[in-house]
């Protein structure tokens, strides 16, 4: 059986060949949470904000950031997502805007990084939109919530 490895026979960082693998269906979510003061997050949920829809941009930014994970992260493998969904739930009381990424596709490899990538870059283009209305805005939890398929099965974060 091939060891699946980011270092190669002579200790040199490598892409892990997985051309021995079997494809399957796979998906992975993540998330990430931008915290803000109360008002901010009504601004961004009422479209009010001068720049135009935060979470319209912000949507399309994690898609994108997703599509281009590989470029993004060394020794990821480039993938042909077959589908990447943002979603967003927000909290006005507690100023808690939280953003979760599910990419699927049929392939060799996970789609864990795609999504988390494209979680965080969600969130930085919420803080880039409105860092000018609050600076001290925080991006926080940034983490695999699930994944199926592969080798190694199924996993959800408790």
């Amino acid at each position: 059986m091939p060891d699946f490895s980011h270092i190669d026979e002579h200790g040199h960082a490598q892409m892990v060949d997985i051309s021995g693998k079997n494809s399957s269906h796979r998906s992975a979510t993540a998330q990430a949470i931008v915290r803000m003061q109360p008002q901010t997050l009504l601004m961004i949920r009422n479209n009010e904000h001068k720049k135009g829809d935060v979470l319209a941009v912000a949507r399309i930014a994690g898609i994108q950031a997703a599509k281009k994970c590989s470029e993004l992260i060394p020794l990821c493998h480039p993938l042909a997502l077959t589908s990447i969904k943002v979603d967003f739930d927000d909290d006005v009381a507690t100023g808690k805007l939280t953003i979760r990424v599910t990419c699927k596709l049929d392939a060799k490899t996970g789609v864990e990084m795609e999504a988390l990538t494209g979680a965080s870059v969600a969130a930085l283009t919420v803080y880039d939109m409105c860092k000018a209305v609050e600076k001290g805005m925080e991006i926080a939890e940034v983490r695999l919530l699930e994944k199926t398929g592969g080798k190694s099965g199924d996993w959800h974060h408790d």
